[in-house]
């Protein structure tokens, strides 16, 4: 049986956010994030740099209301987008750029030069933008408990987010294919179900050992137990598009974590490999216009819309400890009517079919509430 919670026993949230650097007159992908960096942090606000220098990351404060992460995002986002035109460039949430070159030149720290090296084009095609939810969590098997609970779940929060449907000049045929992209990592996508934290542990130490990735830091499943922070982190979203995206994403991610965390261990159950390999393709494919799979039920294809009713219906006990049940529903109702990232990439590009006018629209997207 659930816990009931009151107002103030939730757990905080926080959110990290990368955004992509382009030239304002070309679109190309700008190599700027230490000038825009240095600009944002005479402004107060710290970016962090990207493996890819044509990216910067903000990272908002600790949240307990939606209302504090909505207007923490929206200061963060202004910042760095005055301090990108500062400089000359303008910032863009989208999970990858429209126009691009054959390789993004690799950051300048020791450790990218040393990613670059082992991964090599896998690092060179990075410019890769994505959204990561931290949840507070007890410990560290709690966030354990917590990723395989949300593995079933996290296909409808990739095509929710999807925001990488142009790339290259061309119409992808994804509403996400930041994601198929960023599964060319060794240690990325759905995490395994793991038995404990020990598992997990000798997993992590047996991909360092052997070299597969340099250290922990590289650990990209779509869900991990931040090696900083008392929290699960889930980052299996593209860079949503608007603010208001990011904000209903972070509450479905805070409400699920809740209901993991009380609904106890038995309630995570094992999925067949190639079951959740379909689910991904497909709301990767499909995004929130689509279909995907109810794994949790066992059924084929249900529409977008129909499974993020299911899991709303499921967390929303956690919503209601919140006070936020009635603010997803309307944001779903607002996202799946007016579109995503993705929609609106794609409605920018069938007008001319040009990537000028998906980097007008997505400018336009970063700043809006």
């Amino acid at each position: 049986m659930g816990t009931r919670r009151s107002g103030s026993d939730v757990p905080t949230v926080g959110v990290e956010e990368e955004f992509l650097l382009v030239d304002p007159d070309t679109g190309e992908p700008a190599a700027a994030n230490r000038e825009v960096a240095a600009e944002a942090e005479r402004r107060g606000v710290k970016l962090d740099l990207e493996l890819a220098s044509c990216q910067v990351e903000t990272t908002s404060s600790v949240a307990s209301r939606s209302t504090e992460l909505r207007d923490e995002l929206m200061r963060l986002r202004t910042v760095a987008a005055e301090a990108a035109q500062a400089v000359g460039y303008r910032l863009l949430a989208l999970g990858l750029p429209p126009v691009t070159p054959h390789e993004f030149p690799v950051t300048d720290t020791a450790r990218y030069r040393q990613i670059g090296e082992q991964f090599g084009m896998v690092a060179h095609e990075q410019g890769i933008c994505g959204a990561h939810v931290h949840v507070q969590v007890p410990d560290r098997a709690a966030a354990i408990h917590a990723s395989n609970w949300l593995r079933p779940w996290l296909p409808i929060l990739l095509a929710l987010s999807a925001n990488s449907a142009v790339y290259r000049n061309s119409d992808t045929g994804y509403a996400s294919w930041r994601s198929v992209l960023w599964r060319r990592w060794p240690v990325a996508g759905a995490p395994p179900f793991f038995t404990s934290i020990e598992e997990y542990d000798r997993t992590v130490r047996m991909l360092v050992d052997t070299g597969v990735i340099l250290d922990d830091g590289m650990v990209y499943w779509d869900v991990r137990p931040s090696a900083d922070f008392p929290t699960v982190e889930v980052r299996v979203a593209d860079v949503p598009a608007t603010v208001a995206d990011t904000v209903l994403l972070a509450t479905l991610i805070r409400a699920a974590v809740m209901t993991a965390i009380d609904e106890g261990e038995q309630s995570a159950d094992r999925l067949p490999p190639a079951a959740l390999r379909a689910a991904y393709w497909k709301s990767a494919h499909d995004g929130l216009a689509g279909n995907t799979l109810d794994l949790v039920n066992g059924r084929g294809a249900v529409s977008a819309r129909e499974q993020l009713s299911a899991l709303v219906h499921r967390v929303r006990p956690a919503l209601d400890a919140l006070g936020e049940y009635h603010h997803v529903v309307d944001e779903l109702d607002r996202v799946t009517t007016l579109g995503n990232g993705a929609m609106l990439q794609l409605r920018a590009w069938g007008e001319r079919g040009e990537a000028s006018d998906v980097i007008e629209a997505a400018a336009a997207t970063t700043l809006s509430g």
